[in-house]
């Protein structure tokens, strides 16, 4: 049974990839948040001392980085921490481990021109968390050739306590009356945790490296999804008003017309992506 640690282990991948695979593999959870620690060891990776004592002790056969500062605005406020978490964090793995880790991009590597993007296109982020995760990309490629990168969009789940959730606040929204103002104007193929979490297990039996793409079946803006989450859950789509990204004035470019390509995932992994309608349908029945 391989040991796997995962760091950033209380977000949506990370509850998702336990919950499904714990009688798989030996998974030893880590965070550096040290309220709600579900049976996990404390861990901040921008810390290398304390990578050096966690990985020591552990002694993992696979990492797998879920720990990162995704609060895109946030990053761009405060690119230092953005580069200390999401590229300092990484080096400091490297440094301490030798073997295979498996880390988790984001499509924000790219300029959102001209998308849904392949693994061969060219990036060009346009905000501060897209070029930490560009840079993330190329310190692991430089440095591990067994290691594996594979790039994500709106990953989703539905978690108690979970503010990272674009499910979650949607739901949760709708269900207390509250209207809420969803933009129209970036398209992605919105990703399950679920599905991610197969994806992963694939591509640790057939050991795979190098960059992967992986999103769901389909490509739609951001608003269309929240009306797909209403009529799922039953809630009251006329809650939902559309709003392009410029109104909301925020402090990162966003990239547009986005999304990633599963070509090569697919056949490799041979895995076909799920529907968000049998998604939801699931999370809805097992919540």
């Amino acid at each position: 049974m391989k040991r796997i640690l995962i760091t950033g282990a209380n977000g949506q991948l990370g509850s998702s990839f336990y919950n499904l695979l714990h009688h798989k593999y030996e998974i030893i959870n880590t965070s550096r948040s040290l309220n709600n620690l579900r049976s996990c060891i404390y861990l901040d990776i921008t810390n290398p001392i304390v990578c050096k004592e966690v990985i020591s002790l552990i002694k993992p056969d696979i990492i797998l980085n879920f720990a990162a500062l995704t609060s895109v605005d946030y990053c761009e406020r405060y690119p230092e921490l953005a580069n200390e978490v999401n590229v300092v964090g990484l080096e400091n793995l490297l440094t301490n481990f030798k073997k295979t880790i498996i880390h988790i991009s984001s499509d924000y590597v790219f300029d959102g021109n001209n998308g849904p993007y392949s693994e061969n296109d060219s990036t060009n982020p346009i905000n501060v968390y897209g070029m930490s995760k560009l840079r993330s990309e190329e310190i692991l490629l430089s440095n591990s050739e067994n290691s594996l990168i594979i790039r994500a969009n709106v990953i989703y789940d539905y978690l108690n306590n979970s503010s990272a959730s674009f499910l979650n606040w949607v739901v949760d929204s709708l269900k207390n009356k509250k209207e809420i103002n969803v933009v129209n104007d970036q398209i992605n193929n919105p990703t399950w945790a679920s599905s991610m979490t197969v994806v992963i297990d694939r591509a640790i039996e057939l050991e795979l490296a190098g960059l992967l793409h992986w999103g769901d079946r389909e490509l739609l803006d951001r608003y269309e999804f929240a009306k797909k989450i209403a009529e799922s859950f039953k809630l009251n789509k006329s809650l939902i008003k559309p709003i392009s990204t410029i109104d909301l004035q925020q402090d990162a470019l966003r990239p547009l017309k986005s999304g990633l390509k599963t070509d090569y995932a697919q056949k490799v992994l041979k895995l076909e992506p799920p529907t968000i309608k049998d998604c939801l349908n699931s999370i809805i029945k097992y919540t």
